[in-house]
């Protein structure tokens, strides 16, 4: 008949190997007395591994790491990690310690729960969410496709309003001024109002009068004819005004005209007639004048930098476009557009982690829309990964490191800062909670992104000290 410690040890391997837990036992010392038979899947280690070695050089060897049970002797109490395995297991480890009658540790039994598919459904959701941006997206262009037009992607009110405004003027003769920051995209509203108007079959001539030196300003625009200076052309050449006749002619930058050509094209616009330098045939033309600038117009004319004349000739419909960071609802659009053409273009299929959405829409973007193309186009040729993680981005170090952390409710994270399950918890719930206090505007709306009820968001914010609306 066996003995009590007999049954007792057939009991307990008898739990251990039963359990679908992984399972550990060390005595005070933190040396390991027992394993259950799953260790060598977990772990990568027979029993006879693990069994007499100390839990301190398993640490070493980065096979129990971090230890759980070299926490619980530290603390003297039930201790939780997260560990990552030599057989990249994701694992949940619970170090639960055993005191004697004069409160000395014992024993310290450890548990691990395998987290690898959760770990793997997480990324999977990752995934499932960055492609639902994408067809939300594609839907909504879709659904307002006349919304879209030579690159531009309208989603705020803002936006929308000025593309209305595009759409009643362009059907007008009237003179238009586009006013707004360097990359708002004047240009494509310029473009806009050419075909919406009656021209839209005839020339659309955009003219950069920041990119003409002033010496060959007034041959550009008014042309010229053989001979009339050094270096001609000897079949003399158009003007941009002559080429517009028409259609519409984009003066671009227009607070970059030299004062002489000012003179000059206006009095064009004042008598639609325009002569080649060396010639003194006189043409009749015809034409929709649209401009855009960066400048103040009104103060170069006080400063007199620019023509007053000038001025009020253009100054008839002005239309502002803002800037993008005082219209972020359009960001979202704009970078999912831009990375759907540059994937198209270089013939990949990179995505954006939704914390690069989260990034982009804290950034100021100086340079506006083209900054923002011009960023996505380096991203897609340059990353080494399918996902853009925010530190992929130039502006990253600019900005504060706790809210552009790639991946700051990353495994690796927790592990260092050695946090508790319910302390990775209750930071994964706060950064939720930052993330669309961030977003949106009332805590109903919040309820709804975070998928929990409207009072739920209320206590939650409450906890953690996050200002309510």
């Amino acid at each position: 008949m066996k003995s009590e410690l007999e049954l007792l040890k057939i009991e307990l391997d008898g739990i251990l190997n039963a359990s679908n837990d992984n399972i550990v036992v060390t005595d005070g010392k933190g040396e390991v007395l027992r394993v259950s038979s799953n260790c060598s899947i977990i772990y990568g280690r027979e029993r006879s591994d693990l069994v007499g070695t100390t839990v301190s050089q398993l640490e070493r060897d980065h096979i129990f790491y971090p230890s759980v049970t070299l926490k619980v002797l530290k603390e003297k109490k039930e201790v939780q990690v997260m560990q990552k395995t030599p057989t990249n297991k994701i694992i949940m480890a619970t170090g639960i310690p055993v005191f004697d009658e004069k409160g000395i540790i014992v024993r310290i039994i450890s548990f691990s729960h395998d987290l690898t598919e959760i770990q793997q459904l997480k990324e999977d959701y990752e995934q499932l969410r960055t492609k639902m941006l994408r067809y939300e997206y594609e839907i909504e262009e879709l659904r307002e496709k006349d919304m879209m037009t030579a690159r531009v992607v309208m989603n705020s009110k803002a936006m929308k309003e000025i593309n209305q405004l595009v759409q009643r003027v362009a059907v007008s003769d009237a003179t238009v001024v586009l006013l707004g920051e360097s990359g708002v995209g004047k240009n494509v509203f310029a473009r806009k109002l050419h075909d919406g108007s009656e021209r839209k079959e005839e020339p659309f001539i955009e003219v950069n009068c920041g990119a003409i030196p002033d010496t060959l300003f007034e041959s550009e625009i008014f042309g010229y004819e053989s001979g009339a200076f050094t270096g001609a052309d000897k079949r003399g050449k158009a003007g941009m005004v002559e080429l517009a006749d028409q259609g519409t002619l984009f003066l671009d930058e227009i607070a970059e005209l030299p004062l002489a050509i000012q003179v000059k094209l206006l009095k064009v616009l004042q008598e639609k007639k325009v002569s080649r330098i060396g010639s003194h045939e006189v043409k009749n033309v015809n034409f929709r004048l649209v401009a855009a600038t960066n400048q103040n117009l009104e103060e170069m004319v006080a400063q007199g930098k620019f023509r007053k004349d000038l001025f009020y000739r253009l100054n008839v419909i002005p239309i502002t476009i803002p800037p993008l960071r005082d219209r972020k609802d359009d960001i979202n659009q704009l970078a999912q557009y831009y990375l759907s053409f540059f994937n198209q273009k270089y013939e990949t299929n990179k995505v954006f982690n939704s914390t690069t959405i989260d990034a982009f829409h804290h950034y100021e973007w100086p340079g506006n829309v083209r900054e923002l193309e011009n960023m996505i186009e380096r991203l897609v040729v340059t990353t080494a990964t399918t996902m853009i993680y925010p530190s992929s981005l130039p502006f990253a170090k600019e900005m504060d490191a706790l809210e552009l952390h790639t991946e700051e409710w990353s495994l690796e994270n927790f592990e260092q800062q050695g946090l508790s399950l319910q302390e990775v918890l209750q930071e994964v719930e706060k950064g939720w909670l930052k993330r669309a206090y961030r977003q949106y505007k009332t805590t109903y709306e919040m309820a709804g992104y975070l998928g929990v009820s409207q009072s739920t968001v209320v206590r939650r914010l409450k906890k953690y000290n996050i200002n309510s609306k």
